[in-house]
């Protein structure tokens, strides 16, 4: 067949055309103008223009107005898609949370021997990090060493990507190792790997060997102290940023105010907040957030209602950090007010508000109130209740000493109750003393919970508070028979933006000596007062002097007298305890605040103790 010769008239033309079409796709803002401008392709033969078409694919694939199933259909027409074309696609795919659909499509590109680019894999390999698809990882990591972009930095990170973020760190560490070419990305990506799966050591290690570092391998690695629990390290290293000249992005912020949150680092939290208004980083939801949750976490909810009302745009997690605050500094009516205001202006609440509000009526006795509103999760607001919910029910009845209708509530939960909810049930029987509910339930936590000494301790508390001597000398073998230990004591105190920690019973602290010096003096005043040691339960094996000295050493005295030594008469010393604080240390700390005319604002496992004038706002109920 004689091929067909267009006139120099009529390809002259079709260049005007396809160079207007292309000036008019460039123009182009939405789906509708797109297909018109598609149509007139198809009208006038310029959809056999590679160029053009590529560019319709990538507006339909790219665009916030795109629409992928357009982009299949104007692919699926061209006679032999270009490598560019399949690229589009896949990315296309990808990021449209169809990561299967990329995969099949890149096998169909390899049936027709479509040549490969350094553009082909990135995103083909962000679908196999989707699926969690390691065996198409490692197929597609030979096709990029086979078809020579090995050494591709785009590539090499890709494949860095996948592995690491799947936890496959022997994979991502051996392809770190063999690659030549690496740029912070490759160092970063190692560094998040590694922090993900809570090997925090080589993760400092890579972030300590990097040539250059950027803002993301400080956030990652401040994030990953976080998440690792390492929340001084965390301060830390965000100090070193400091000094390193390093801005920290949003990111990092909102990391580090959550780890003066868990420290209860004030000084550093107010810091932070000072150091974003100075250089105007605009408080976001999650910087605000994370400045509520800080204050409220820190002991100072007039600060995080301050943060909360500057906020204009609240979302569900502000109101839930306001509401959970108040609902631990044992405030109810102040949280179940904000609760309905947020209804009010139209914001529903979630499970974790929901965990939040029931906390609060839990910590403050309101029984009618709980039980409400935790019909009304389902019934008004057509959720389905949560095991933590049933665990805040379950405290709620316990502490009010409904302990019948609280075991009754759990042999209801359609799901299984887990340690936390028969613990919740377990604290509710110590508190009003009942035994024989307690051994059982404790018994029961033990078999469930063989590794948390905490398990033991509260079973054998209830014994001895029986009386029952060998059977909480017998519960105490059988923790240290199984090779358990208990969590120690440790108390934190912020001075001058430090964290100085105190463990029950050591003297590592530099001012040891001086510490228990002042310690032995607060001793004889409280001695006058007509104060005894709560010395009951405590370390069954020991002499009645041994067991005054040991709870002497108890972490949150050694704080409060640190505290006292080291801050100004009047200045309100705040703690921060990773233990439920004893009965005795309640006491204890309940009349320092009124021979020593100090506020002390304590932070236990579960809630904020406020000791004034020698009361406490829990009411002595916690």
């Amino acid at each position: 067949m004689t091929p067909i010769t267009l006139s120099p008239t009529k390809q002259l033309s079709l260049e005007l055309n396809a160079t207007l079409t292309l000036s008019v796709l460039e123009r182009c803002s939405t789906m509708g103008e797109l297909k018109q401008i598609h149509a007139q392709m198809l009208k006038t033969g310029l959809v056999a223009d590679t160029v053009l078409v590529s560019k319709v694919l990538t507006f339909c694939v790219s665009s916030k107005y795109g629409n992928l199933e357009h982009a299949r259909m104007v692919f699926d027409r061209v006679n032999r898609p270009n490598t560019f074309m399949y690229n589009t696609m896949i990315k296309g795919y990808s990021e449209n949370n169809k990561p299967e659909t990329a995969l099949l499509l890149y096998q169909h590109m390899l049936d027709l021997s479509v040549p490969h680019n350094s553009y082909t894999f990135p995103f083909l390999l962000k679908a196999c990090s989707s699926l969690s698809a390691m065996e198409e990882t490692k197929q597609i990591h030979a096709h990029v060493v086979k078809l020579g972009f090995g050494s591709e930095v785009y590539a090499v990170n890709s494949l860095l990507h996948v592995y690491a973020s799947s936890g496959s760190m022997e994979a991502a560490r051996l392809l770190f190792d063999q690659v030549l070419k690496r740029d912070v990305v490759s160092w970063n990506l190692m560094i998040d790997g590694y922090a993900k799966c809570g090997k925090m050591e080589t993760a400092y290690e890579f972030f300590k060997n990097m040539p250059t570092k950027n803002v993301i391998s400080w956030t990652t690695m401040i994030s990953g102290y976080v998440g690792a629990g390492m929340y001084k390290e965390a301060l830390n290293l965000f100090q070193e940023m400091q000094i390193e000249g390093v801005k920290p992005d949003k990111v990092a912020l909102a990391s580090t105010l959550a780890a003066c949150s868990y420290l209860g680092a004030l000084d550093q939290g107010r810091w932070i907040h000072a150091y974003i208004d100075k250089i105007g980083i605009v408080i976001d939801p999650i910087l605000g957030c994370a400045l509520t949750d800080m204050y409220a976490k820190c002991g100072d909810m007039e600060e995080a209602l301050e943060v909360f009302k500057k906020q204009k745009k609240k979302e569900v997690a502000l109101w839930t950090a306001l509401i959970y605050g108040f609902a631990i500094h044992g405030r109810a009516r102040e949280a179940l007010d904000w609760f309905e205001t947020m209804q009010k202006v139209g914001i529903k609440p979630n499970h974790v508000t929901f965990t939040a509000i029931l906390t609060a009526c839990s910590y403050s006795g309101l029984v009618d109130k709980g039980k409400s509103l935790f019909e009304s999760i389902e019934r008004v607001h057509k959720l389905r209740p949560r095991i933590e919910h049933y665990g805040c029910m379950v405290d709620l009845l316990g502490r009010a000493g409904l302990l019948e209708e609280a075991k009754g509530l759990i042999e209801l939960m359609p799901v299984k109750p887990n340690a936390v909810v028969w613990g919740a049930l377990l604290n509710a029987c110590q508190i009003h003393k009942n035994v024989e509910l307690g051994t059982k339930v404790g018994k029961l936590l033990v078999e469930e919970d063989p590794d948390h000494g905490g398990r033991y301790v509260h079973l054998a508390s209830i014994h001895a508070a029986a009386g029952d001597w060998d059977q909480a000398v017998e519960a105490r073998r059988e923790m240290k028979e199984r090779g358990v230990s208990k969590l120690p004591g440790c108390s934190a105190i912020s001075l001058n933006g430090v964290v100085h920690e105190f463990l029950a019973g050591t003297k590592s602290h530099p001012q040891a000596a001086e510490i228990y010096r002042m310690w032995d003096s607060i001793a004889e005043r409280l001695e006058k007062e007509g104060y005894k040691p709560a010395l009951q339960n405590l370390l069954l094996d020991l002499d009645n002097e041994a067991k005054e000295m040991a709870i002497n050493q108890h972490s949150e005295k050694l704080a409060i007298a640190f505290g006292l030594l080291r801050t100004k008469p009047g200045t309100t010393i705040r703690i921060i305890k990773n233990l439920r604080i004893c009965e005795d240390c309640h006491t204890v700390t309940k009349l320092v605040s009124k021979i020593y005319d100090r506020e002390i604002v304590m932070r236990d496992r579960t809630r904020f103790h406020h000791f004034k004038d020698g009361n406490c706002t829990c009411g002595d109920k916690w």
